[in-house]
């Protein structure tokens, strides 16, 4: 018996061209200048540069004879191969003010001397045989960008032997690592927290407060990582004022030696902001970086190539597909000259509704003013797509009077408070860091308490939500906020 059955599919196809489009709108100000210099290499039909005769773009370049062959076929294409988020590159943000003036800027490259090849140059000046010159310089190859030795002495000992031909015991190893941890900076080669420290203040000037501060490491250091500092004081007999004293001289030090060597070789990054966004006699007005507007044209030498082959009488097979390729060229340029033209607009319209939507808070600069706004609100208010939205808002900045940052932070959910207002869960967010801040380090508020005074301030929110909120703020535990 045959059955009948009726599937319904429903997909989503986007064109190369509208492929690119998108790729193009999500790329911040730097990766867009980035893409437009390669694409200029490889378009020859493309050149920077203002166009001042538009007519050309929209003449047809031939006879009707070969419109036909300008056109490039492709297949639809499946969106969801394409549109992935983890296209969108991630910048870290190193600067909060940009010059307002658009000029480029040659940004120099460090160079040096290595971390390893510091840390060698150190133990040429030990007198050492050569099997112990060549474990030593084993070890410091082994050291990490942070200055610490990860493996297990028996691992590194199994490697000397594999890789070096060298056959020794860990007793041997850990005598040169010794020597190894005296090189320079204080605590590199050490192979845990507590090592560096200790090394870091056996270097020191002998005083009443470092010597404190080597029993705590050494005989209670896990008192001391959890902040019990009451249980310390009864160990070693001591006053708050003394262990108060300890504890400032172990917080002086350098946890991660090697990292302090190794940030003077990394060249800076800066974040360039795509809008500029300033405050003008009560009012705000919005600009988009110049960078973002670049003046591009189709070549016209390409374009006269066309002409001549018009003109001629004489078409041989090869000059057709040399003027095919250039027609080809030519379309790609052209496309690509009203893709740049649409992100401009995508970008404008976009940041433009987010501006107006939290009016308030960039003309006050007060956080507790932001509006809850999720991408829908913005897709609503200009027309556009969720996805769209979601691309502008991801990897791109904006210059504001109050700093540059990022314009997906003034995205948040919405909760209501006491009043049956919704609130943007930013502005819970800058309430609760204020009531930390302001309280007591001696005796920390609980995720409870803290819960309980948000309450009393017209917030009611679960303790359960105060701690994710509070480690959204990278701030640690109320026993980990504990000072003397």
């Amino acid at each position: 018996m045959l059955k009948q059955y009726l599937n319904f599919k429903l997909s989503q196809k986007l064109s190369p061209q509208q492929i690119q489009l998108m790729k193009l709108i999500q790329l911040p100000t730097q990766a867009f200048e980035e893409r437009i210099k390669q694409e200029l290499e490889e378009n020859l039909a493309l050149e920077s540069g203002k166009n001042n005769d538009d007519k050309s773009l929209d003449e047809p370049y031939l006879e009707n004879d070969y419109e036909d062959s300008n056109k490039i076929q492709a297949e639809d294409i499946n969106v969801d191969d394409y549109l992935s988020d983890d296209e969108v590159p991630n910048y870290r943000l190193k600067s909060n003010n940009y010059s307002p003036d658009d000029n480029d800027k040659s940004v120099p490259y460090a160079s040096g001397t290595s971390f390893t090849q510091h840390l060698i140059a150190q133990l040429n000046t030990f007198r050492l045989e050569e099997e112990s010159s060549l474990i030593a310089k084993f070890l410091i190859g082994s050291i990490d960008d942070s200055g610490y030795i990860r493996r297990p002495l028996i691992d590194l000992t199994d490697d000397l032997a594999f890789t070096q031909n060298i056959y020794t015991d860990t007793k041997k190893i850990e005598e040169i690592l010794h020597i190894v941890q005296r090189l320079d900076p204080a605590g590199v080669g050490a192979r845990n927290l507590k090592e560096c420290l200790l090394i870091q203040l056996k270097r020191k000037r002998k005083t009443q407060n470092i010597n404190l501060a080597i029993q705590i490491l050494d005989k209670a250091f896990d008192l001391f990582t959890k902040k019990h500092y009451q249980k310390l004081i009864k160990k070693f007999n001591i006053n708050e004022e003394q262990l108060k004293n300890s504890i400032q001289e172990i917080a002086r030090l350098n946890p991660k030696p090697g990292s302090s060597f190794s940030n003077n070789l990394r060249s800076t990054e800066h974040v360039v902001p795509d809008f500029v966004i300033e405050i003008l006699n009560g009012d705000l007005k919005l600009t988009l970086n110049s960078r973002n507007a670049p003046e591009l044209q189709v070549s016209k030498s390409y374009s006269e190539m066309l002409q001549g082959y018009k003109a001629s009488k004489d078409k041989s097979k090869a000059q057709k597909e040399a003027v095919q390729f250039i027609k080809q060229k030519l379309d790609s340029a052209k496309w690509f000259i009203e893709a740049i033209q649409q992100r401009q607009q995508t970008l404008y319209v976009t940041m433009s509704a987010i501006m107006n939507y939290q009016k308030s808070y960039f003309l006050s600069g007060d956080e507790e003013q932001l509006r809850p706004m999720i991408l829908k609100d913005i897709a609503d208010e200009i027309g556009m797509d969720v996805s769209t939205v979601s691309r502008v808002a991801n990897s791109k900045y904006v210059n504001t009077p109050y700093g540059t940052k990022l314009i997906k932070e003034f995205f948040s959910e919405s909760m209501t408070n006491a009043e049956g207002e919704e609130v943007s869960t930013i502005e819970i967010k800058s309430i609760l860091k204020s009531v930390i801040n302001q309280e007591d380090k001696k005796k920390p508020l609980t995720d409870e308490r803290l819960a309980n005074i948000l309450k009393e301030k017209g917030y009611p929110i679960a303790r359960r939500t105060i701690a994710k909120y509070r480690e959204q703020l990278d701030l640690p535990v109320a026993r980990l906020r504990k000072e003397i």
